[in-house]
């Protein structure tokens, strides 16, 4: 149970200090649209974890998908992620300096750009199998409830994920009122342009092959 718990604080710490489009995200949301309105990002981002540590666990047992399946969906997940870069990078920026509570449609908006950033980011799908081939490593087949010890390692993940997002979005938040609208503008120009890096990289891994060698025997 300790081991689980120490395990999962370790690989929590470290998947949620890996910058990338998410945390410019995360940031800028906090800072733009006020704490409540990051955190509601911060919910979807563990929302989509948990889609992909489910499907990483049980889907494969069930489900055979083929290469060039998983091809066609990495093509339609980096072409949204290259849209939403766009979007980020043309967005009329603003600051809500009265950190007002979203609405629930504003709430729930919020959670959903953040599932949706990460569930199309097949970098954080490397990242869960690695973590998942880690806690296999850490508790062998045939522990003593292994199932169990998994579970709770992932669990302590996840919570140490948004608790570390929380306090991101609470600092962030913190900072508003010495933040000028230019910033926030150039802030947006960073996200969107992380967002598109990390499409074309996704297309160039599956496609194109003019940097990323193709995978071996495909």
């Amino acid at each position: 149970m300790i081991k689980a718990i120490v395990s999962g604080i370790g690989f929590g710490l470290v998947l949620t200090f890996i910058t990338g489009p998410v945390f410019f995200a995360l940031i800028k949301t906090s800072i733009e649209k006020g704490f409540h309105a990051g955190v509601s990002l911060a919910l979807g981002v563990v929302c989509s974890d948990v889609v992909f540590v489910g499907a990483i666990l049980f889907g494969s047992q069930y489900i055979d998908v083929s290469d060039h399946t998983k091809v066609i969906a990495g093509v339609v997940g980096s072409a949204i992620l290259f849209a939403l870069g766009l979007y980020y990078m043309f967005k009329k920026s603003e600051i809500n300096y009265e950190n007002k509570v979203p609405s629930g449609a504003d709430r729930f908006g919020y959670i959903l750009k953040g599932f949706l950033m990460c569930i199309f980011n097949p970098t954080l799908l490397f990242h869960w199998t690695v973590v998942i081939g880690a806690a296999s490593t850490t508790f062998l087949v045939g522990t003593p409830h292994r199932s169990f010890h998994i579970a709770v390692m992932f669990l302590t993940i996840l919570i140490i994920q948004f608790g570390m997002d929380t306090l991101k979005a609470f600092y962030a938040n913190k900072l508003r009122a010495r933040i000028s609208v230019k910033f926030i503008h150039r802030l947006n120009e960073v996200a969107g342009i992380a967002l598109i890096i990390a499409s074309l990289v996704l297309i160039d891994k599956l496609v194109t092959h003019f940097v990323f060698a193709a995978p071996a025997g495909s």
